[in-house]
């Protein structure tokens, strides 16, 4: 069993993978979950390299989005691409995060994910809106490291 199913079982990966889909459902934005269960080096730095690891900034809007969690270290990060970064405020994740951290603090990973994931979907479609010929740039599945 990896380490990081304590936090995440595999039930609760289908709710968080079902609140992807359903936040993509009504923009064009992509979401991605990464969760190990350490973070080796500053937790923007790991962060950037798993969102770059799972290609997230391939995508054809750069508005791809990844929920980094290192969850025994209690750290986690919220990263959007250039495409969402150039068009929205600077603290556009804050609200997302507190949500999210506020779970966490109560030991409610998956329900942190799934409120995170379904906060980012509602702030993505406001920039980026569903297409009529969207289509899913990339996986639904929760990557492991």
């Amino acid at each position: 069993m990896s380490s990081t199913n304590k936090f995440i079982t595999k039930s609760d990966e289908q709710e968080i993978i079902k609140a992807i889909q359903t936040a993509e459902n009504s923009t064009s934005g992509e979401i991605r979950v990464h969760i190990e269960a350490n973070c080796p080096d500053a937790v923007f730095d790991r962060a950037k390299t798993i969102f770059e690891e799972l290609k997230m900034d391939e995508t054809q809007l750069k508005n791809g989005v990844l929920i980094y969690l290192a969850a025994e270290d209690h750290k986690f990060y919220i990263m959007g691409d250039s495409g969402i970064d150039k068009v929205v405020p600077d603290n556009f994740w804050e609200s997302t995060k507190d949500i999210m951290q506020a779970l966490f603090k109560q030991g409610r990973f998956k329900q942190g994910l799934v409120d995170g994931i379904l906060k980012a979907g509602e702030q993505l479609k406001k920039h980026f809106p569903v297409a009529e010929d969207d289509i899913n740039e990339l996986s639904d599945e929760i990557s492991r490291g």
